[in-house]
């Protein structure tokens, strides 16, 4: 059973401001965020390099095939570094380039680019908001860009805000771009555990949007949504089944949000509690784990990588 990773982020450095506030690497793995000193990576990764050759020993470690590697405005622009990520591991690798959405004109720099070689544009729709308003996702500019990835068959990597703020967007790009691969990520931002009924986010309008051919749900970040309850997460694997209700198991990914999610547990923890749960099929398990990410992502000749014995065994 192949494993991909649908949903990950490397970077050389933190260093950038959004909304007028720094994100930026300190020391020990620890990053100023938004005014805070918070834990972004393993305190053992004393440089702040999120390197790929790092994720890559995890990988190999985890018996992670392949991951797709998309981008955050928190950790500043990267696609210098991913570039060069994907020219070195393309087999490992795929990586998705990012613009300045913040800013009229992004168009031209996606255009550029989705010409250099980037198989997917990543879209932080959770951070779109400006002094001036939000950036719609379906402005005129941001429709361009859309058709303009179809036509490439470039795949797009998006973050929604809570509940069906931007679902209504996202429907007028689906009908108009309905051959634009989609992947929504951080699994509809499903609401934690126990949530009562008046704090429901509505996450599920979000994955409707999988009901439609092109359009692909993946669960970066679900191990951060619901680390209240803590491994092994059953409600999270509920709202993969309920989410699996609403548009089937073919339409479901399993992402890990590495490297922020492995601050509190390990890799491999970032998935196991799927293969590991009594409430999933071995057929549902290997759709999520891999074979779903396989065929949306068009994955070729993958690593077979063997398990490792650890040492306490």
């Amino acid at each position: 059973m192949p494993i991909i990773d649908a949903h990950s982020h490397l970077w050389l450095r933190q260093d950038t401001v959004l909304n007028g506030k720094p994100i930026r690497t300190t020391t020990n793995g620890r990053s100023i965020f938004f005014g805070e000193e918070v834990q972004m990576l393993p305190p053992f990764i004393i440089d702040g390099r999120n390197t790929a050759e790092i994720f890559l020993s995890n990988m190999d470690y985890a018996q992670v095939a392949a991951a797709v590697v998309v981008q955050e405005f928190i950790d500043g622009l990267q696609n210098d570094y991913l570039a060069d990520v994907q020219r070195r591991f393309p087999g490992r690798f795929i990586t998705c380039g990012m613009a300045d959405y913040l800013k009229p004109g992004f168009f031209d720099k996606a255009k550029t680019l989705i010409d250099s070689g980037f198989k997917g544009i990543a879209i932080p729709g959770h951070r779109l908001d400006t002094p001036q308003g939000r950036v719609l996702l379906n402005s005129d500019e941001m429709m361009r860009m859309f058709k303009l990835m179809e036509q490439k068959d470039v795949f797009l990597s998006v973050t929604l805000a809570d509940g069906d703020t931007q679902v209504g967007e996202m429907e007028e790009v689906i009908q108009e771009c309905p051959n634009l691969r989609i992947a929504v990520g951080h699994f509809g931002m499903a609401n934690p555990p126990l949530t009562p009924p008046w704090l429901d986010k509505g996450w599920q309008s979000q994955i409707r949007l999988a009901r439609h051919d092109n359009v692909m749900i993946e669960s970066g970040g679900i191990t951060w949504l619901y680390n209240a309850e803590f491994y092994p997460y059953p409600s999270a694997v509920r709202a993969f089944q309920e989410a699996a209700e609403l548009v089937g198991w073919d339409r479901l990914m399993w992402g890990s949000d590495y490297p922020r999610t492995i601050t509190a547990i390990t890799y491999r923890m970032s998935y196991d509690f799927i293969t590991k749960s009594t409430e999933l099929t071995d057929h549902q398990k290997a759709l999520v784990l891999g074979e779903n990410a396989v065929r949306f992502y068009g994955f070729q000749n993958l690593i077979d990588l063997p398990y490792i014995k650890n040492m306490s065994e």
